[in-house]
């Protein structure tokens, strides 16, 4: 009897084992942690998507949004392995990074276009200058230029209803900094939105309303908001984004690049380096169905090798992306060596 009892719990020792590593090997998955921008948050999300897909649930990509600032604060603290960003790191977020001693590779993944909107019911500012939208979002704008006529005196005697989504963000930033001259240089009496989409819902039932957000968030809205053609006084008159103004860098300065910021700690682990790389050789294609830009698949190549060869820093250096092109990022990534940090 207790030679059966011993092979009894034998038996079932093994099949506990059994039952145990099988679902250790079911539930062992690697995680890539990514935070940032909601403006790359959608290009990251398809690279995401398309790639979980070829590894059959081995690597999950864990995906937040907290806006540009808030992506890279937790890249320098070490908490995230990527950061999606919307505007070129800044001195301050250097400075901590460097403080930190986390070195990270900067990695342009497309281009995307800030986009003024207006409710379908404004017929009026349906083109804007550059002057006109400093004159509207400047600091010294609040508590005078309430009124539409205030901006253009050919337009109506209309309160002027503004939206903004984070005042944190990439977007945010990048918009002040290309239209008043420093980033979050800003009047301060606007409506907050809780994020892009519902930004683009108040603004279509606000004959008055006046915001702006990223090309794809547009997109995805375009049927109930009107895009603003921008005037940036080059000569080149009110233009519109689209795939055409954005490549031939007539749609300026709201043109700009969008970015992954890679921890080069993390860069070492496989499940990054696979994502990474899948990500980059797949860009053009996951650009045009995030509905951004693509950089040109040469450009892809030399950041897949800057990846590679782990060249850790930034091109800009704290210095702004207003007014870059394209072609200007493309020359630059060529010419300029990475500071080490």
């Amino acid at each position: 009897m207790m030679q059966t009892l011993r092979s009894n719990l034998l038996k079932n020792l093994l099949i506990f084992s059994s039952l145990f590593g099988c679902i250790g090997v079911v539930h062992a998955q690697s995680i890539i942690k990514i935070d940032g921008s909601s403006t790359v948050y959608p290009i990251t999300k398809v690279a995401a998507d398309q790639f979980e897909a070829t590894k059959q649930n081995t690597i999950k990509v864990a995906m937040s949004i907290s806006g540009s600032g808030g992506g890279l604060k937790k890249l320098c603290s070490g908490e995230i392995d990527i950061a999606n960003a919307s505007r070129p790191i800044s001195k301050k977020e250097l400075a901590e990074c460097k403080s930190a001693k986390i070195q990270f590779i900067e990695i342009p993944v497309a281009f995307d276009a800030l986009t003024v909107v207006i409710s379908p019911q404004n017929t009026w500012s349906t083109a804007m200058t550059i002057a006109e939208l400093k004159k509207t979002w400047e600091p010294a704008a609040q508590g005078k230029i309430m009124h539409w006529n205030h901006v253009n005196s050919a337009w109506p005697n209309d309160i002027i209803n503004l939206y903004v989504t984070d005042r944190d963000s990439g977007t945010f930033d990048y918009f002040t900094e290309a239209i008043v001259g420093r980033a979050k240089f800003s009047r301060n009496d606007f409506n907050k939105s809780e994020n892009d989409n519902t930004l683009a819902k108040d603004i279509a039932h606000n004959k008055n309303g006046l915001g702006f957000l990223g090309f794809a968030y547009y997109l995805d809205n375009q049927t109930q908001i009107k895009a603003v053609a921008i005037d940036s006084g080059k000569g080149y008159g009110a233009v519109l984004p689209s795939v055409e103004s954005v490549e031939d860098g007539s749609y300026q300065p709201l043109s700009r690049p969008a970015f992954i910021y890679v921890n080069a700690k993390s860069a070492e682990k496989p499940e990054v380096r696979e994502f990474v790389t899948f990500y980059l050789k797949n860009a053009v294609l996951i650009a045009k169905e995030a509905r951004l830009f693509p950089l040109p698949p040469r450009a892809y190549t030399t950041m897949l090798e800057h990846f590679n060869k782990k060249r850790v820093g930034t091109v800009f250096d704290g210095v702004s992306a207003v007014g870059l092109t394209i072609d200007d990022l493309i020359r630059r990534e060529g010419r300029l060596e990475f500071e080490h940090h």
